[in-house]
């Protein structure tokens, strides 16, 4: 791993570990309060109890995109399919200039309309949503390239 993926990877692991800690104590607040016997504490307690499985299934959620996000990024580099932006103007933000990042999309898009069954093209696609600023349908666009790959990937293996 790089030097930056591994700082990465040792931040998740402790941001999880803070978390299942946290999980845990408020498990056990919430055995606490429904061994109370008040039908308060009881009703407080359930309620208690149920938020350590909630925070559980949106970290496992956030990091298995995360990890599809990742294979499908390795996979586009491995093909050298990147979108790239190394030309296009910044702001001094850093973020691409607004009507670069539109042009880009504009490309992208024709790329996956003629092909829009292809997961590489859905890829590039929520990368050019992504500059664009356009976070919400560029998660649902990844979304549907995990999909895509995914079924490629086993149609591959025969399964």
């Amino acid at each position: 791993m790089k030097d930056g993926s591994t700082r990465t990877v040792v931040t998740i692991g402790l941001l999880v570990a803070a978390l299942a800690f946290y999980f845990v104590l408020l498990g056990q607040r919430g055995i606490e309060l429904i061994q109370d016997g008040g039908v308060a504490a009881i009703g407080l307690g359930i309620g208690v109890l149920i938020l350590p499985f909630l925070g559980a299934w949106i970290v496992y959620a956030t990091l298995r995109a995360g990890f599809q996000h990742q294979h499908l990024s390795r996979r586009i580099a491995e093909e050298r399919l990147d979108l790239d932006v190394s030309d296009l103007p910044k702001r001094p933000s850093g973020r691409i200039d607004r009507d670069a990042a539109d042009a880009l999309f504009q490309q992208v898009k024709s790329e996956w309309e003629a092909d829009p069954d292809n997961w590489r093209n859905s890829y590039r696609l929520a990368r050019a949503y992504d500059y664009a600023g356009d976070r919400g349908r560029a998660r649902e666009t990844m979304k549907r390239a995990v999909e895509l790959e995914r079924v490629e990937r086993e149609a591959g293996s025969g399964r």
